[in-house]
């Protein structure tokens, strides 16, 4: 075989391993694939493409279908993403968002009745925010902003363009000079409180599978039914991974004026856990036109162990059950803030 073919061969299977890579995160080809792509030929090569592909989207790996990890997905990316550097400096907050054709994206549907959801939140999980920054109409967003703490921020854009249908989260990271204090580093934490009020958290995070998290708010030991809807919801709950604060599947039970959802003291939703581990839960709720922000901790186990442990916790009273000496100071926050959005 002559030396062009062989190096037209070489790069033509190098591009297709590199584009399975891309499309497919943690698929690792077999050297003996790689070997049959540089080696075979062209008809070959693309039929053992075809094939690792299908493979690939047959069987995706455990833990994949995870957002909030990059700066582009499907083509769309997170760019020109500017704020004030140092704590305590006011200015803006500022990205540009641009569609798998390059340009500035403009059309989006709505989200939990916005175009656009940002969170931001330190790598630690502290600092916290849930805000709805506003459009130019050419691709570019705002937001007033200032920095109540140094460190490293992880700030995530989470839309769905009217192209895909469906919803997409980039991130990208920002350095906030200044001292810096991490959180400190606590064990689960399912109580919070912001002045009179309170939420318990019930319910236990199951890796791989659908859990039921029920968040049940009081006011001076009195159970709230007075909740406001909050972006079409009578809570919104923001679920991130620690470590690398993936976005987690989280859908709220129900919705205002369905018929059936009450406007307290219960909030209900639906999450799922990719791996296990520990995670960093944020609920939003309005009460009295006021957007409260509380934060709270939960540890992951496998599927099978949470329901080994639901069913034996019916067989047998669990000691203590009912009372908790969680302190809201081990919450990712230190403490509970309140928002108005």
């Amino acid at each position: 075989m002559r030396t062009a073919t062989r190096l037209g061969l070489f790069a033509a299977g190098a591009a297709a391993v590199f584009a399975v890579a891309f499309g497919a995160a943690r698929v690792i080809i077999p050297a003996e694939e790689s070997a049959a792509w540089t080696s075979g030929t062209t008809e070959d090569t693309m039929k053992n493409h075809d094939t690792a592909a299908s493979a690939t989207s047959a069987a995706p790996a455990p833990g994949d279908d995870v957002r909030g990890l990059s700066v582009s997905h499907a083509g769309y990316r997170l760019v020109e993403l500017t704020a004030p550097d140092a704590e305590g400096a006011s200015g803006e907050l500022a990205f540009t968002l641009l569609g798998p054709d390059g340009g500035p994206l403009t059309d989006y549907d709505r989200a939990h009745e916005k175009d656009l959801h940002l969170i931001v939140v330190r790598t630690d999980g502290a600092e916290f925010r849930h805000v709805h920054p506003t459009t130019d109409g050419a691709g570019t967003w705002t937001i007033p902003w200032s920095w109540g703490a140094a460190g490293t921020y992880r700030v995530f854009a989470d839309f769905v363009p009217t192209d895909l249908g469906d919803t997409v989260t980039l991130t990208s990271t920002l350095e906030v000079a200044g001292d810096f204090a991490p959180a400190p580093r606590g064990g689960d934490t399912t109580t919070a409180a912001d002045g009179d009020l309170a939420v318990e958290l019930d319910g236990e995070l199951a890796a791989g599978a659908s859990s039921e998290l029920t968040f049940t708010v009081t006011r001076d030991g009195e159970p709230v039914t007075t909740l406001e809807p909050y972006l079409g919801a009578y809570g919104h709950l923001v679920a991130l991974r620690d470590g690398d604060l993936a976005y987690l599947h989280v859908h709220p039970m129900g919705e205002p004026d369905d018929g059936e959802t009450e406007p307290g003291p219960g909030i209900t939703f639906m999450a799922e856990a990719p791996t296990p581990g520990r995670y960093l839960l944020y609920l939003d709720l309005q009460l009295d036109g006021t957007v409260h922000s509380l934060p709270f901790v939960v540890t992951a186990v496998e599927a099978d162990a949470a329901a080994s442990h639901t069913s034996d916790s019916h067989d047998e009273p669990v000691p203590g059950a009912g009372t908790h000496d969680d302190s809201h100071s081990d919450s990712p926050d230190g403490d509970a803030h309140t928002d108005a959005h």
